[in-house]
């Protein structure tokens, strides 16, 4: 299995340099768990074993959205937080984790570092940034009982934030550290590599990190961990764009709005559950059907689980949720029927947008980004303006698409500034069209507000650069050469005609 490429330290040693060394050695040995000793990632595979998996992953996921470490010390207290709540709210785990160790553990021992510590007359010590209750079973399974280990406490973020050189040197002492030699994986370490006598940095061939839960099926994991890994995707577009759109072109309109906006959220999650499996449909065609398909890093190492069937049930189940929410009871059915259409018609759409060459695909990317701008039409009552919004954004985003395929390459757009000029624009037309009254209303002034704040940070540097041109004439050493006329020309030929013609005769 292919593992995410690491970068170098001054420390790297070959798995048979660390071996040697360590068998070598006669003095304390400092031996990382996980990815090194255990080949796998003990915190993971504990979190991995909680059960009902669905409910532990939308808890894990509502964690990772508040993000609480940031009031503990950071990432490195994530761990603290997601084991501390697994081991709280789940505390069957604990039973399945002691039941489940010893297969792990022969399954995934590093065979050959546990042979050569069989055989080191060094005193080996377990040194990790796992959790001592986790661990404590695992290194007993591993074949070595008696080993002394040094890990973090679950009951305290400070274990995690001090890191594994202030557990060393809390437990035995700066003279034993510096005499030690260290075996470990992680570029977390080098603070301890650099204190310790024989520092090495060995990557284990085999070695995964594997991601708990990772086959448990929940919306948008696809988009944040391998279509738009890194880019906040669902809170800065889905949620600060599409949202915020679908509620002020239409909340103006509702008797209820907290109602209104809640139902909008279901709706949402309903629409992007399918547009999501597009994503994935997308990635299949670009690794099997393109000849120079592009696929993100994450593809290859951030295993997702992809599910054919679930994606609809959630969507199902979802958009259900939002049109009770949304409609009156004499109207649900014909809504939720809809709503069915406009997801099949999404669907299908990003289908063969997957199958077409990529010069056609411009005109169906159209038809796709309608459908994500403008779906909700399908449900809810949209005034004038709120159609002439929805539709400013669908143009907004098919316009760069049609600049790259047309170019070959991203350009430098200000996708703000072209939604609020194809806001100005289409309000203009049904202002004419219609009579101004049209877009005189809550909606439409809520919809020009958001537009321009959304613009302001391109608006602004543009109107700086803005400037009318003026006719100067330039100075006499700047103006150009002028090129003789052909008048002048003859006339210094001596070939001009006399200054006054001679008068008719007649005259």
């Amino acid at each position: 299995m292919s593992t995410v490429p690491v970068p170098p330290s001054n420390y790297d040693a070959s798995p048979d340099d660390a071996l040697t060394a360590v068998v070598a050695h006669g003095g304390l040995l400092f031996i990382d768990l996980d990815e090194t000793l255990y080949l796998r990632n003990s915190t993971e595979d504990f979190i991995d074993l909680a059960r009902p998996g669905l409910i532990a992953r939308l808890l894990l996921r509502t964690l990772d959205t508040l993000r609480p470490w940031t009031l503990t010390g950071g990432l490195p207290t994530r761990d603290t937080w997601r084991v501390g709540l697994v081991w709280t709210l789940f505390p069957w785990t604990r039973a399945r984790w002691r039941a489940c160790v010893a297969d792990l553990a022969h399954e995934f021992r590093n065979e050959p570092l546990a042979q050569a510590l069989d055989h080191t007359p060094g005193q080996v010590v377990i040194l990790t940034a796992g959790f001592l209750p986790i661990v404590e079973p695992l290194v007993a399974a591993l074949g070595f009982p008696q080993a002394r280990i040094v890990a973090a406490r679950l009951s305290s973020f400070e274990d995690r934030r001090n890191g594994k050189l202030h557990a060393a040197l809390t437990a035995l002492g700066h003279e034993q550290v510096h005499a030690s030699l260290v075996v470990t994986d992680s570029l977390d370490d080098l603070p301890l590599l650099a204190r310790c006598a024989r520092p090495l940095r060995t990557v284990w061939p085999g070695a995964r990190f594997r991601r708990a839960l990772e086959r448990v099926y929940l919306p948008g994991d696809y988009i944040t961990q391998i279509k738009r890994p890194g880019e906040n995707y669902i809170v800065r577009v889905i949620l600060q764009e599409d949202l915020v759109f679908w509620v002020l072109s239409s909340v103006f309109v509702s008797a209820a709005p907290w109602h209104h906006v809640t139902g909008l959220v279901f709706l949402l999650a309903s629409f992007w559950a399918i547009y999501e499996r597009g994503y994935v449909d997308n990635d299949w065609a670009a690794q099997h059907l393109e000849h120079d398909g592009k696929l993100s890093t994450s593809f290859w190492h951030s295993p997702v689980a992809t599910p054919a069937v679930q994606p609809w049930i959630w969507s199902i189940v979802l958009g259900a949720i939002g049109v009770t929410m949304l409609r009156p009871p004499e109207a649900r059915l014909a809504s939720f029927l809809a709503w069915l259409a406009v997801l099949a018609g999404t669907y299908l759409s990003f289908m063969l947008y997957n199958r077409i060459d990529k010069s056609t695909r411009i005109w169906v990317y159209g038809a796709l980004q309608l459908a994500r701008s403008a779906a909700l039409v399908a449900v809810v009552p949209v005034p004038t303006a709120g159609a002439i919004g929805l539709g400013a954004l669908a143009l907004s985003r098919w316009v760069p698409y049609y600049m790259y395929r047309m170019a070959g390459k991203w350009p430098e757009v200000h996708p703000g500034l072209i939604r609020l000029l194809f806001y100005l624009m289409l309000a203009a037309v049904f202002a004419v069209a219609a009579g101004p009254s049209s877009l005189l209303s809550w909606t439409g002034a809520t919809l020009a507000l958001w537009n321009l704040i959304r613009a302001r940070s391109e608006l602004l540097p543009m109107l700086r650069r803005a400037r009318l041109l003026t006719r100067e004439r330039p100075a006499a050493h700047e103006r150009p050469t002028e090129r003789p006329t052909e008048r002048q020309t003859e006339r210094h030929a001596g070939l001009h005609e006399p200054a006054t013609r001679p008068r008719h005769p007649t005259s």
